[in-house]
């Protein structure tokens, strides 16, 4: 499998620990758990070396730099992705360094006083805020390219410093882009704004990352927004309780981001976005704070909660929520099922989805996606099954939906023991954790390496995934990949996530991948789907956003976009003009 020499690893269950889809990373065989930074001061920052355990974000890619594919590993990856393929360099291309890029000069000044002790004009810092990680940013950073770039970063330790910036924000005349982990893969973070604006100031929340309260009764606790995955887990260990969401992106992504994408999380069925585990948001708008109520529910009109998910920073700066967590699970069945065929394993998954069983875990995987996840033969479909509960065993649970499994063809192999997996769900795992780390590989050996999701019902499913795999190879021409996988599901659909691995000519990136994403969004659209099921909207998509959502909408989100921020400064250009 690619990237098997990679430093980054799925834990297994020890103890109380979850397994699922949990990224820590290990050092010299010890979990660490990244924490932010302190501050700019000396360059020090999230992206770069703020992390407790010394490790430093991989400046032009996914990650940190330590985890990056390199040397031997990448020369003998190398070899395997041209045999696997049938396409590649020999040499992967080496990164520019940030430091030898011709930046633009700051636009804008240091603001004054004590909030100048919380922002930087540092190259390195501003150039490591201006991508995110798409793959048109990955090939721009790989490069030395930062076509945008904020002016001013800043890192503030309270709520109310982020107040105070967007003051000064409005008295300088500059854009504001809220800032998480910087794992956007649609354009979501980078600071591209319209001239109207002196220039652009970057808020990172890395520092506003600790778990305020817990309520043990409730099952809730208050977390601020720039907490990452590894670091909110870290703070709810002790209490023995969860917030059991692992997005792909769980070791930099930080709950502001999850919360402002709708992003997609740990469980497959359910409670399948950071929606479903929201009680309250905060933010702070230009005209104030907005704070909703505390409840576990309410039909008091439009929720405030609702306009704030997945409004992608432009109507506040989110700072803090009150999320639902949940006791660590103790108990623990999954399997790997194989079917004939990916349409015959989407019959067994909406047999399951429709089942009321809500396992954890219902991803399926095509064959070619087995394959490149060495869980499969690439003969068959596989689906990744699992059942979980803190409270009582769930091998019942697992018998009932192989039963489902068992009546479209699926087939599997006996677990050792109770409760355990096997080696084909063990290697999708592993698989899904390093994939962001293969991909930037493959960017380097001259692979167009993407992905992109959406959801649709099952009755359109079929016609659905035909028209779009079309559209992307026809676009693409051969050679050419496209495989697909659920990602998540419903009882009235799943949630399709394509990948497309294609050669690319070195410097036909940005024309090659957008014929690609204009064919396979435009397909999306035209067969049923959404343009994005988690990734969210960014500046990539927004073009089909626009033809998705009804117009009377969007003048309602205008509106109230002109209410709280009439100045349109805060993250211009995403979701709306």
């Amino acid at each position: 499998m690619l990237g098997q020499e990679v430093r980054v690893v799925a834990v297994e269950p020890v103890g109380d620990e979850v397994a699922g889809d949990v990224l820590l990373t290990v050092q010299h065989g010890e979990p660490q758990i990244p924490r932010r930074a302190e501050g700019p001061a000396g360059g020090r920052w999230a992206g770069q070396d703020g992390v407790m355990t010394g490790r430093v974000r991989n400046p032009w890619g996914w990650g940190f730099a330590d985890a990056v594919i390199d040397g031997a590993a990448a020369r003998a990856a190398a070899a395997e992705a041209r045999w696997l393929l049938g396409f590649g360099a020999e040499e992967p291309e080496q990164p520019v360094p940030a430091a030898a890029a011709r930046l633009a000069e700051p636009r804008l000044p240091l603001p004054p006083g004590r909030l100048a002790e919380l922002c930087t004009r540092e190259s390195t810092v501003r150039a490591g805020h201006a991508h995110g990680r798409s793959y048109l940013d990955v090939v721009r950073a790989l490069r030395g390219r930062y076509d945008h770039l904020p002016d001013v970063v800043a890192f503030p330790r309270y709520e109310a410093d982020v107040a105070e910036l967007l003051a000064w924000a409005e008295l300088v005349g500059a854009a504001v882009v809220p800032y998480g982990g910087g794992t956007s893969v649609v354009g979501g973070v980078e600071p591209r704004v319209p001239d109207r604006f002196a220039g652009v100031l970057t808020v990172d929340l890395g520092r506003l990352d600790r778990v305020l309260e817990i309520d043990a009764v409730s099952r809730a606790a208050r977390i601020q927004a720039g907490a990452s995955g590894p670091r909110l887990e870290e703070q709810l260990r002790p209490s023995g309780l969860t917030l059991r969401f692992y997005p792909q992106s769980f070791e930099l992504s930080t709950l502001g981001g999850w919360l402002a994408t709708r992003a997609g999380g740990h469980f497959a069925t359910r409670l399948t976005h950071i929606d479903d585990l929201v009680e309250s948001v905060r933010a702070i708008t230009p005209a104030g704070q907005w704070q909703s109520r505390r409840l576990p529910g309410s039909g008091a009109g439009p929720s405030p909660d609702r306009m704030l998910l997945g409004s992608e920073g432009i109507l506040g700066v989110i700072t803090e929520a009150w999320v639902r967590v949940r006791p660590r699970p103790r108990f623990r069945a999954s399997r790997a099922v194989r079917f004939s065929s990916f349409l015959a394993g989407a019959d067994a998954v909406r047999a399951v989805a429709q089942s009321d069983l809500d396992p954890a875990n219902c991803r399926l995987l095509d064959p070619l996606e087995a394959a490149q996840a060495g869980s499969g033969d690439g003969r068959h479909a596989v689906l990744v099954l699992g059942f979980e509960s803190a409270d009582h065993p769930v091998d019942g649970w697992l018998d009932i939906a192989l039963a489902l499994c068992a009546a479209h063809g699926g087939r599997w192999d006996a677990a050792a023991a109770s409760g355990s997996g096997d080696t084909a769900e063990g290697a999708w795992r592993s698989a899904f954790l390093q994939m962001p780390y293969v991909r930037d590989l493959l960017i380097r050996l001259g692979v167009l390496s993407d992905t992109f999701e959406t959801a649709v019902t099952w009755d359109q499913f079929p016609g659905f995934h035909a028209a779009v795999v079309g559209a992307t190879r026809a676009a693409l021409g051969e050679p050419c990949r496209v495989s697909c996988r659920f990602s998540h599901v419903y009882p009235d659909g799943p949630a399709p996530y394509f990948t497309v691995l294609a050669p690319v000519t070195r410097g036909a990136e940005e024309e090659r991948w957008h014929d690609m994403k204009q064919a396979a969004s435009d397909a999306i659209l035209a067969a049923g789907g959404t343009i994005t099921h988690h990734h969210a909207v960014g500046r990539d998509h927004r073009p089909w956003y626009d033809a998705q959502r009804p117009e009377p909408f969007a003048a309602a989100l205008r509106a109230a976009k002109n209410a709280v921020d009439p100045a349109g400064r805060l993250n211009p250009g995403v979701l709306i003009d």
